[in-house]
C-alpha cells in the first residue's frame, strides 16, 4: 500500500450510536464541509494507523453479492453520484451490527479517496473510520495584553478507534486493510458482524503463522516433553527466524530438519503442529514464498534473553555451543560463556 499521492475526494460525517441502548443515529444529507489545511490532518488521522501487514476481502457463507457492505461499496465505486446515500447505508448497517453493550457511539466518516496505489496499482479506495474516544485539548488565543485559555474535547489524530479502507481492485471481494484497536471480544462485531471479511491467505499470512506456531511449541510445549534448557529455547527460536530470513521459499520437511534436527522433536512439534491449527482453523500448505515484512514482525516477538534473578540478563544471538550450564560446590547455579573479542 502507498498513500503518498492519495487525494480525499468526498467525505460525509455521520453518527452512529448503540441500537442495544437505543442510542439512535444520526444521518448527514451533505457532504462534510472541510477546510482545505484541515484536509492534511485528515488524511493523516485515516491513513497513519493503517499497515501493510494482514490483507482482507469481504465474504459470506452463501453468496459475496449477499454481503451488505460489499455491495454498497460497489454501488459507490460504480457510481461516485450515489455516496451520500450509499454512506447512510453503511451507517445503518452499523447500527444494526453495534448490539453489544460495550460499544460505544461515535462519529462515522465515510471517505472516497483517488490515486491510492495497491500493488503497485493506483486505484480509487473507499474509507469507513469510526471514531469513540473523544479527548480533551487546550486552546491559547491571544486577547489584547494578556492569553485565554480554554477547553475543547476532539479525536488524537494518532488515535483511530476503527476503520478499514477497501481498495477498488478486481480482486473478489476486493482488498481491504483494517484498523481495529480493540482486542475484547466483543469488537470482533467490526470485523465479524458489520464488514464480514475474512483473511486473504497471502504469503504475509502464511509466514506470519507459521512463525507463530513455532514460537508457541518453542516457549509453552517443547519443555513439557523434553529436557529444553533456557538456552536451547533461545536456540530453536534464533533457528527459526534465521531459516525464514535465509530462504526466499519455505518448505516444512527442510524446516524441520533445520530448526529440530532430532526426529522426536519433529514429531512432537508435527503433533502440536496438527493440533494447534485444528483448533485454530488455520490451513498451511507445506511450501510458500516467504513474506519478509511478516519474517521482520515475528521476529521482534521472538525473545532471545535468558533472565537470571534480578540480577543478569543473557543475550543469545549465535552459536548455542558457546555458553554452558552447571552447578558448582556450593549448589550455586552458573553459565560459562566463551567468547574472542570484548565489544
Amino acid at each position: 500500500m502507498d498513500f503518498t499521492e492519495v487525494e480525499l475526494f468526498k467525505i460525509v460525517t455521520h453518527h452512529v450510536g448503540n441500537k442495544l441502548r437505543d442510542e439512535k443515529y444520526f444521518l448527514s444529507q451533505e457532504e462534510t464541509v472541510i477546510e482545505k489545511e484541515t484536509k492534511n490532518y485528515l488524511l493523516k488521522y485515516f491513513l497513519s494507523s493503517v499497515r501493510n501487514e494482514e490483507l482482507y476481502r469481504f465474504s459470506h457463507t452463501v453468496d459475496i453479492e449477499l454481503n451488505n457492505i460489499y455491495s454498497v461499496v460497489q454501488d459507490i465505486f460504480n457510481d461516485s453520484a450515489s455516496f451520500i446515500l450509499n454512506s447512510q447505508n453503511i451507517a445503518k448497517l452499523l447500527y444494526e451490527s453495534s448490539m453489544h453493550p460495550k460499544i460505544k457511539d461515535g462519529q462515522l466518516n465515510i471517505v472516497l479517496f483517488a490515486n491510492a496505489i495497491i500493488d503497485k496499482n493506483k486505484t480509487d479506495a473507499i474509507g469507513i473510520f469510526k471514531s469513540e474516544s473523544n479527548a480533551p485539548f487546550l486552546q491559547i488565543e491571544k486577547n489584547n495584553s494578556k492569553f485565554n485559555i480554554s477547553h475543547q474535547f476532539g479525536f488524537d489524530l494518532k488515535e483511530l478507534d476503527k476503520g478499514c479502507i477497501i481498495f477498488n481492485t478486481d480482486d473478489e471481494g476486493y482488498k481491504v486493510a483494517v484498523v481495529d484497536r480493540s482486542k475484547s471480544a466483543e469488537a470482533q462485531y467490526w470485523k465479524d458482524d458489520f464488514l464480514n471479511i475474512e483473511i486473504i491467505k497471502n504469503e504475509y499470512h502464511q509466514t506470519n503463522q507459521f512463525l507463530g506456531i513455532a514460537k508457541q511449541f518453542v516457549t509453552n510445549q517443547l519443555s513439557n516433553e523434553f529436557k529444553v534448557t533456557k538456552p536451547d529455547q533461545v536456540d530453536f527460536l534464533n533457528k527459526s527466524v534465521d531459516y525464514f530470513k535465509n530462504h526466499e521459499v519455505f518448505d516444512r520437511n527442510d524446516f524441520e530438519k533445520a530448526v529440530f534436527a532430532d526426529e522426536n522433536v519433529i514429531d512432537a512439534f508435527r503433533s502440536f503442529n496438527h493440533t494447534y491449527s485444528s483448533e485454530n482453523e488455520i490451513d498451511l500448505p507445506d511450501s510458500f514464498e516467504i513474506s519478509e515484512k511478516a519474517v521482520k514482525k515475528q521476529a521482534r516477538s521472538f525473545k532471545n534473553i535468558v533472565k537470571l534473578d534480578k540480577n543478569f540478563h543473557i543475550y543469545i544471538h549465535g552459536n548455542r555451543d558457546l555458553i554452558e550450564q552447571g552447578v558448582d560446590e556450593n549448589g550455586r547455579k552458573f553459565y560459562k560463556i566463551f567468547y574472542e573479542n570484548e565489544m
